[in-house]
């Protein structure tokens, strides 16, 4: 060959995937010239292979040993094609044929289906000469001879994985048949064991024949042998069960009988794993027996059904949901499997089960070794066991109610999950998918070298090999990004659905929650706090009947559900809104998805929807809100600035008035609802509360006002002014749900002729009033704080606020203009009214009668203003130690004292009693105090609200309205008294100071 066909030669070896060149070029004239493989041949085949030079290698080195196998194997195009393949992918493989050439011959029987159990079985019993349970030869040379055949079956396997045209959709059958095998090597394993323990060999331990042949040892294969989840080189965990029938057992003594079965365990595990000139084939692992290590290797079914019942821990039972006969004694395996199978499914019911269940994932997460982390394919975060113990742990939880999802396997356990409701399909199809493909590469990983591992590789070469055995790829890079990807798709999976509490819940669940008659749900809603337990009967009917998969996941959420409503202050209304709901939602595919796979939404839901009529009514109009639950930031008040542009834009898309404030309505409500849901859910403080309802409402005034303006105002008169001021809680951004928007309204004509200029700021606020109405969540604009207050004009202009305040003003209403605060209209005219404010409200002193008449007001407020009938010491808002008394304790003390201490000159309450407190005006415990109440007065007026849908200042008498606002306010169940006597203790306490600084 001249220099320039060489090259030519080395460039088409390089496009076939050789990397070693020279080396390739030079065991190809080898094999031609010393095996008569053409060099063309060669060529043609090594597209079988992962590493085309490791198939180059190990076909040379077999060659060498026997050229005449090799050149058999090149006759027939299906040995030829598996020879590479296996070569190729594995060294281990290159070894074996290499110890035993003849195997290669065989390889013709690699078709294009795998052998079934049965062929395995007799196959590998045959090996040893078995003949009614006993083999023909106990020496070692069985153990060979047994090592040897089931390499052969393995080789057989791996042919047909490797030349599948999609590995990664035979994951399941051919691990299915590494299983099968796996048990067929133990059976013909027993066989020499029980030769060998009946005289064949010194010191196996010897017995009678008869005697062995009538003890039954049954081998339960456990984790992915009984999954029929094998790997290629895997430790096959188990489970020895000895027993005898009930002569035998009377005439030898159960000791006796356990001895001959524990001396057939042992020696089964040495043909398997013992060192012999043949290597072990696996490690046979029996440590997931009773007491692991440290317990016997054999008992009899007895013996283990009484540790089950006694001491076992709940991941043994997660350990027995795999459990299957794979050897041995057949009638006693069935025996076992049958008596464990109650004891795994109410498993799940034993105290904190799901709790220790993702305890023990995080554990061994926890033990990985740090530099393994990254490359672990089994136990890694994103790996194997994730999704084996989000499968198992579903499982194990519904399962005690459900047998349909019972299964072994974990891609048959997703299959039925998915059937029934309990995981969603596009988790699953991604969890099936990713799982085949983690399968599929430590596979791949153990082929390599016919060794236990489960670690990615991290030399680029290998990661090459990988990606073209596994035909997942077809670069090193591409092979780990994949990895990474599946790595992160698995985790958020995993993270999503073992940790969701709904897994919890379910399994806290009693049994007779689980499954009651007609009337005995009825007496169990009754129980638990269903007034009408015959109207929750129909709703529950009406939310699960049928076969649709909507109907389905409402049977799994709710006996959960129904708990949880029966925890919150109104379970029937609770339970009637969610009916409500889900009707309106429909069949949106995100709905229930939501409730069964969220980290919390079910219990959220059935929570705002038990305690709150206002949230029930306002979700039954905003039913997409539920999505909010499933997102803690969407919980989260808006910004103003998010809520204006959504305010304008709303405006640019609607040509009428009319049409806007629809849409501005809608808005409002939304908003509302989303902070009364954080209330609820404790997300957000009263102090946010406040400002969250005051942005909303400044929004909401600030929309309607530029809509009706623009309705309203001529282009002609476009010079006028117009602002409206917030006063009271308004002003002060400290609204509670239900609170009225107290407001004063402004205007400067700038031109305009000053009779036009008031007609049009009538004609404005008269707008404003109307479009603002909103019967679902009212707004009520009240002008009442406005000079000479109801009597005086609804609104004025800036000279003629000037002109009153200037020249008739009255110590109330300078008390008034202290929360007064610009919220809409024209900036340039809110800071004029503001400057105009700061000289009224700031005076630089305050004279005596002017601090006798505030007191005087506010003695008569609380004799004429309480309504009629109310316990004073009940009302929220104006009685002794409450809002009112804090707030006009502090408002007298700004006019004191405000001018020389400008930190006080601002619109909040607490804001301007910790102002006080640092000046040294007001004691740090009294400003507590002060602090402490009207905090709790709020929190409670809100909660009054919420919990009834009706506006009230009036701490209900009645102990279940009581006990409602206490839950809202995170009391635990039954409070009423508490939250009485806090309120009451409170209020005392508060009262107390201000009567010692506002009337001393």
């Amino acid at each position: 060959m001249t220099a320039s066909e060489r090259s030519g030669s080395l460039t088409y070896l390089a496009r076939l995937g050789f990397s070693r060149l020279a080396e390739a070029d030079g065991l190809l004239d080898e094999l031609e010239t010393d095996a008569g493989v053409p060099r063309s041949a060669a060529l043609e085949a090594a597209a079988h292979a992962a590493d085309p030079d490791e198939a180059l290698i190990g076909l040379t080195r077999l060659a060498r040993r026997d050229a005449a196998v090799v050149r058999q194997a090149r006759a027939d195009p299906q040995a030829w094609r598996a020879l590479w393949a296996l070569l190729g992918a594995s060294t281990g493989f290159g070894e074996f044929f290499l110890r035993h050439p003849a195997e290669v011959a065989l390889l013709a029987d690699a078709g294009p289906t795998l052998p079934s159990a049965g062929q395995m079985r007799e196959s590998l019993l045959d090996s040893v000469d078995a003949v009614e349970g006993f083999a023909s030869d106990s020496s070692e040379h069985a153990w060979v001879a047994l090592r040897v055949r089931y390499r052969r079956i393995l080789a057989r396997i791996a042919a047909y994985d490797l030349l599948s045209a999609s590995p990664v959709d035979e994951i399941a059958a051919v691990s299915a048949a590494l299983a099968d095998a796996a048990g067929a090597a133990l059976e013909a394993s027993l066989a020499v064991a029980r030769t060998r323990v009946s005289g064949g060999v010194a010191g196996a331990g010897l017995f009678p024949r008869d005697q062995v042949a009538r003890t039954g040892l049954a081998i339960i294969g456990m984790g992915k042998t009984g999954a029929r989840e094998l790997n290629y080189v895997s430790d096959v965990d188990v489970i020895f069960v000895g027993g005898a029938d009930d002569a035998t057992t009377a005439e030898l003594g159960e000791s006796r009988v356990v001895d001959i079965a524990t001396r057939l365990a042992v020696q089964t595990m040495r043909g398997i794993s013992g060192i012999e000139i043949e290597p072990p084939l696996w490690e046979v692992d029996a440590n997931l027996r009773p007491e692991g290590k440290q317990g016997a290797l054999v008992r009899t079914l007895d013996s283990h059904l009484a540790y089950y019942d006694r001491w076992a821990k709940s991941w043994e039972f997660q350990a027995l949901l795999k459990a299957r006969p794979i050897a041995g004694d057949e009638t006693l395996a069935a025996a076992y499997v049958e008596a464990v199978q109650p004891k795994i499914w109410t498993s799940a019911a034993r105290e904190n089960f799901v709790d220790s269940v993702q305890r023990m994932r995080e554990r061994v997460t926890e033990h990985i070794p740090a530099e393994e982390v990254a490359y672990q394919l089994k136990l890694g975060p994103g790996g194997i066991r994730d999704i084996e113990f989000t499968v198992q742990l579903l499982q194990l939880v519904h399962g005690l109610s459900d047998e349909r999802i019972r299964q072994r396997g974990t891609l048959d356990a997703l299959d039925a999950l998915v059937a029934e409701g309990y995981i969603g399909r596009a988790e699953a199809s991604v969890f099936s998918r990713d799982y085949r493909i983690l399968r599929l590469l430590e596979h791949r990983v153990q082929l390599r070298h016919l060794r236990r591992t489960h670690l990615m590789p991290s030399r680029p070469d290998d990661l090459r090999v990988l990606a073209r055995a596994s035909g997942l790829a077809e670069t090193a890079d591409g092979i780990w990004s994949l990895w990474e990807s599946v790595k992160r798709e698995v985790r958020d999976i995993h993270v999503r659905l073992f940790y969701r509490p709904l897994l919890s819940a379910v399994a806290a669940l009693s049994a007779d929650e689980r499954g009651l008659s007609t009337a005995q749900a009825h007496d169990r809603l009754a129980a638990i706090g269903f007034t009408d337990p015959a109207g929750a009967l129909r709703h529950i009917a009406a939310l699960t009947s049928g076969l649709s998969r909507k109907a389905t996941i409402q049977r799994h959420l709710m006996p959960v559900m129904i708990r949880w409503f029966a925890d919150g202050v109104d379970p029937d209304y609770g339970l009637l809104t969610f009916r409500r709901l889900s009707e309106r939602l429909g069949d949106t595919h995100w709905f229930l998805r939501m409730l069964r796979d969220s980290s919390g939404a079910a219990e959220s839901l059935s929570r705002v929807l038990s305690g709150s009529r206002y949230v029930g009514e306002l979700m039954e109009w905003i039913p997409e809100s539920a999505a909010w639950l499933d997102d803690p930031d969407l919980l989260r008040p808006r910004s103003g600035l998010a809520l204006q542009e959504e305010a304008r834009a709303i405006q640019m898309r609607h040509d009428t008035v009319d049409e806007a404030m629809r849409a501005v309505r809608a808005l409002r409500r939304r908003e509302q609802l989303r902070v009364a849901m954080a209330a609820i859910l404790g997300t957000v403080t009263i102090e946010e509360v406040a400002e969250g309802l005051t942005t909303i409402t400044d929004v909401t005034i600030q929309a309607t006002l530029r809509a009706v303006r623009r309705d309203t105002v001529p282009p002609e008169d476009a010079a006028l002014d117009f602002s409206v001021i917030a006063m009271g809680r308004f002003g002060g951004a400290e609204l509670g749900f239900g609170s009225d928007a107290d407001v004063m309204y402004v205007y400067r004509a700038n031109g305009v002729d000053p009779q036009r200029a008031h007609e049009l700021a009538l004609k404005i606020v008269s707008a404003l009033r109307t479009y603002s109405e909103d019967h679902r969540v009212p707004l009520d604009l009240d002008a009442d704080l406005r000079p000479e207050g109801r009597n005086g004009p609804i609104a004025r202009s800036l000279d003629a606020y000037a002109e009153y305040y200037r020249r008739w003003s009255l110590s109330w209403e300078a008390q008034a203009l202290l929360r007064a605060r610009g919220v809409a209209g024209s900036v340039k005219l809110i800071r004029a009214f503001m400057e105009l404010a700061d000289q009224v409200r700031y005076p630089a002193s305050v004279d005596d009668k002017a601090v006798r008449e505030i007191k005087r007001i506010k003695a008569r407020v609380e004799n004429e203003r309480l309504p009629q009938g109310v316990d004073p010491a009940r009302h929220l808002k104006l009685g002794p130690g409450s809002l009112s008394d804090v707030e006009w304790l502090v408002q007298m003390l700004q006019l004191e004292h405000a001018h020389s201490v400008p930190t006080m000159q601002t619109t909040s309450t607490l804001g301007a009693l910790r102002a006080a407190e640092e000046a040294g005006i007001v004691a740090t415990n009294a400003a507590d105090r002060l602090a402490e109440a009207w905090r709790l007065a709020s929190r409670l007026r809100s909660a009054n609200t919420l919990l009834s849908g009706q506006t009230s200042d009036v701490l209900p008498v009645d102990r279940k309205k009581l006990d409602g606002i206490g839950r809202l306010l995170e009391y635990p169940p039954r409070s009423a008294t508490a939250v009485e006597e806090d309120y009451l203790g409170t209020t005392r306490r508060a009262r107390r100071v201000f009567e010692k600084l506002f009337y001393g």
